[in-house]
């Protein structure tokens, strides 16, 4: 009866401790890619689109260059306008009253690691807007990772990449330019992420780690620094994810994600605790290896190759995964027990053997076998 009595009590205060906001899971997990700020401008429309799937694969912040005269039909005369503004800047581009007037852009350039520049090409120029903003705010750059993107119909960007060195001649680039066309438009969210996947952008001094909880037992994985990690752990920051996994071919566990991630796949190996994407939506967690085209999303650290066979139950099928930012995936900060002093529970209140491992309720405090 007392045992019954003390699980009852476990439980009831895990849910009372699961409805309060404590500062563990208020905290704002850290990234791990400095912080990205996308600058653009767009006429008809294609670059803001561009953008809308940029920003589905990235975490950024996001201001648009807009002209300071609104209503001006660039393209009215077979660009007339946009003509005259791109020869006056190539005429005298050091001179400040070469570059038309845009609209103040509220933005503090210095908090950003990472600069992605988004801009259309006008007769093989950077459109003049752009140009005006770059101008006047490159000296802020100066020593950010930037990045270019640039939309045309047809024509070569190898000038408008040239008019951006020629204004940033300080900024640290990230990789080629990300040319897209009328030719290639309808694939721009893969060509979005492979480009991604290419450039060299800041990334901050730490790692970001996952943790794993299968039966009760937790542990911890560092994510790999690309998009697809990224867009998972931003995921994450929602709360857990949990996943139903079967073993196949005698090396992983996998099963669907139940949602895409941005792909990079190449060539691989997997060794015995890697974590790639397989397919852009299904994840896989290795206990032995194989060779396929993969996207790295992270590695489980620590484990033995016998340990993460037992850990991932290799050979099993519909096994649950929860993967979470936070070591303890059920949000609960805090657990006591009133009676029973010297028993253990596991997270669900279930009395823990004393081979269990992992995150365990041990004299009212949470533990970590």
């Amino acid at each position: 009866m007392n045992t019954l009595i003390n699980r009852l009590l476990v439980i009831a205060t895990m849910l009372v401790a699961c409805s309060c906001s404590g500062d563990e899971a208020n905290a704002q997990p850290a990234t791990d890619t400095g912080k990205t700020l996308v600058v653009y401008y767009s006429f008809t429309n294609n670059v803001r689109t561009i953008v809308g799937e940029l920003t589905k694969q990235i975490t950024a912040d996001v201001v648009e260059v807009q002209p300071a005269e609104e209503g001006l039909d660039y393209a009215a005369n077979n660009y007339a306008i946009g003509s005259s503004l791109i020869a006056g800047i190539r005429n005298n581009p050091d001179d400040p009253a070469s570059y038309p007037a845009i609209k103040d852009v509220a933005v503090d350039l210095t908090k950003y690691d990472n600069i992605i520049v988004a801009t259309p090409l006008w007769w093989s120029q950077m459109a003049a807007p752009m140009q005006s903003f770059l101008f006047h705010n490159g000296a802020q750059m100066a020593g950010k990772r930037v990045a270019l993107i640039v939309s045309s119909a047809s024509s070569n960007i190898s000038s408008t990449v040239a008019d951006a060195r020629r204004l940033l001649p300080e900024a640290e680039w990230a990789g080629e330019a990300l040319w897209i066309n009328n030719n290639n438009r309808s694939r721009t969210a893969t060509l979005v992420a492979e480009w991604l996947a290419t450039q060299d952008f800041q990334t901050a001094t730490h790692t970001m780690n996952m943790y794993i909880t299968i039966s009760g037992t937790t542990q911890r994985a560092t994510l790999a620094a690309g998009t697809a990690a990224q867009q998972l752990a931003t995921r994450l920051q929602d709360g857990p994810v949990t996943v139903t996994l079967s073993s196949s071919g005698g090396f992983e566990i996998w099963g669907p994600l139940g949602f895409s991630l941005p792909t990079s796949n190449r060539q691989m190996t997997a060794q015995p605790g890697d974590i790639v994407l397989y397919e852009g939506s299904n994840i896989c967690l290795f206990y032995g290896q194989n060779s396929w085209s993969y996207t790295p999303l992270g590695r489980i650290e620590g484990l033995s190759t016998d340990e993460l066979r037992t850990f991932l139950r290799a050979g099993e099928r519909n096994i649950s995964v929860t993967l979470s930012l936070t070591e303890d995936a059920t949000g609960i900060s805090r657990a006591t027990t009133l009676q029973g002093e010297g028993n253990t529970y596991t997270l669900d209140g279930r009395e823990a053997t004393a081979q269990a491992r992992g995150v365990v309720i041990e004299n009212g405090r949470k533990t970590i076998r």
